[in-house]
C-alpha cells in the first residue's frame, strides 16, 4: 500500500512540476504574438517561423498543462449535483469518471497516436511552409505525452478517491 501511495505521489509531483513549468511559456507566447504583430504592422515583415513557434508553445502549454489542471480541479464543470454532494459522493464520481472515462480515453489516444507520431518521426516531418519550423514531428510527439500524463492524472484521481472512500467515518 505504501508503494502505491509513493507512486501516486511521484505522479502527482511530476504533473505538478510540468504544469508549473509550461505555465511560464505563456509569457513567451505573448511575446511572440506581440513580435509577430509589430513585425507585420510596423515593418511589413511576415514571420512564419515566429508564428509557428507561438503555435508550438500554445500546443505545449495546453497539452502538457491539461493533467496539471485536472489535478488541481481547474477544469470547468457544469454540474448540478456534484457540488451538492458530500466528500464521499464526489469521490465515487471521481473514481468512476477517472477509471471508466478518462483512463480508457487516455489509453486510446496514446495507442492511436503512436503510428501517427512514428510516421512523422520517420520523415522528420517539417512545416509545409518554406519559412516554417522543421519540428512538426516534435509537436506531434506531444499527443502521446499528453495522453500519458492524463492517464497518470486519472490514476492519481482514482487513488485520491479510493483514499476518501476507504476512510471510516
Amino acid at each position: 500500500m505504501r508503494t502505491a501511495a509513493a507512486v501516486l505521489s511521484a505522479l502527482r509531483a511530476v504533473n505538478d512540476a510540468l504544469g508549473r513549468a509550461v505555465a511560464w511559456l505563456t509569457v513567451a507566447m505573448v511575446a511572440g504574438v506581440v513580435g509577430v504583430v509589430i513585425l507585420r504592422h510596423a515593418f511589413g515583415i511576415g514571420a512564419t517561423a515566429l508564428q509557428e513557434a507561438v503555435l508550438y508553445l500554445h500546443a505545449l502549454v495546453f497539452l502538457v498543462a491539461a493533467a496539471h489542471t485536472l489535478q488541481h480541479d481547474g477544469h470547468v464543470r457544469v454540474d448540478i449535483l456534484y457540488r451538492r454532494w458530500g466528500e464521499r459522493g464526489r469521490a465515487r464520481v471521481d473514481l468512476l469518471g477517472s477509471l471508466c472515462l478518462l483512463l480508457p480515453m487516455a489509453v486510446f489516444v496514446f495507442v492511436a497516436s503512436l503510428d501517427y507520431v512514428a510516421a512523422s518521426w520517420a520523415l522528420l516531418e517539417t512545416s509545409p511552409s518554406p519559412d516554417g519550423l522543421p519540428f512538426v514531428y516534435l509537436l506531434k510527439t506531444l499527443i502521446p505525452v499528453a495522453a500519458a500524463q492524463l492517464a497518470a492524472a486519472a490514476l492519481v484521481q482514482a487513488g485520491d478517491a479510493l483514499r476518501v472512500l476507504s476512510r471510516r467515518e
